[in-house]
């Protein structure tokens, strides 16, 4: 596997890292601190990257309610 197979490998792995993120905060709660971290620009990386997770989780959601193969149970 080339450089940009690992590129591309490990930039949906983030990704879907950052959808659970998401889908734990909706669920439970809880989120990472980020005002814990004292470099502002790794403050601005983080909130990004959790906003990708939101959009990711937000879209992956959306197709999922529209899909014939998914059924919403309530427990």
């Amino acid at each position: 596997m080339g450089v940009l197979g690992k590129f591309i490998h490990y930039s949906v792995d983030a990704v879907l890292v950052s959808a659970m993120f998401a889908g734990i905060r909706r669920s439970t709660g809880l989120t990472l601190k980020v005002n814990n971290v004292e470099n502002k620009d790794a403050q601005g990386f983080i909130a990004k990257y959790l906003e990708v997770g939101e959009w990711v989780f937000d879209m992956s959601s959306s197709f999922m309610s529209t899909s014939s193969y998914f059924e919403r149970r309530l427990n």
